[in-house]
């Protein structure tokens, strides 16, 4: 799939383990809006990429060593690999795919929507899915710049993804926060 941004990742190898990455690949999500009164449905198709920011994260904490040992290498840019991130990035193919049922609200210039989630040991978790949606060569484009677990709900500065969607398709102006 021939997008502005990367559009798959390969695996990446760590002390002998294989983490496959081709969840992230580039996929296209159809997303429909049921009829409303005399409003026939709409569906809209959205070319999805991820950015590494997904399953990487340098940490603080770690030496220079240990960012090295962890380098993942993209097109663009190079990041130590985030198991944890990881793990969570398995989840983010299904939430795109219900993105537009979710909760979403402004975080600075991008979208975002702050998901709950159980993990693999059936804890309740918060997952933050940073997301901008733009145009490129007339098609729909939604790119999650980052995901990441956080420790508590945010409070959203709310935004229907339909609404989104429409404006976008439409050429106009996205919503802007309300204040």
């Amino acid at each position: 799939m021939k997008l502005d941004k990367q559009s798959a990742f390969p695996p990446f190898q760590l002390n002998g383990r294989n983490y496959d990455l081709s969840h992230l690949n580039a996929h296209i999500v159809d997303y429909v809006q049921p009829a409303l009164g005399q409003k026939t449905a709409m569906t809209y198709r959205f070319y999805v990429s991820y950015s590494m920011h997904c399953f990487t994260k340098a940490y603080a904490h770690q030496s220079e060593a240990e960012k090295q040992a962890l380098m993942y290498v993209a097109e663009k840019e190079a990041r130590p690999f985030c198991v944890e991130r990881y793990q969570f990035s398995k989840y983010l193919p299904d939430i795109i795919k219900n993105l537009a049922n979710a909760k979403i609200g402004f975080a600075g210039y991008d979208n975002f929507a702050t998901i709950e989630i159980m993990d693999e040991k059936q804890i309740k978790r918060f997952y933050k899915v940073a997301f901008v949606m733009y145009r490129f060569q007339k098609k729909l484009r939604l790119h999650i710049s980052s995901a990441y677990p956080i420790e508590k709900w945010e409070k959203l500065k709310p935004v229907g993804f339909f609404k989104l969607a429409h404006n976008l398709l439409q050429g106009k102006s996205l919503p802007k926060p309300y204040r």
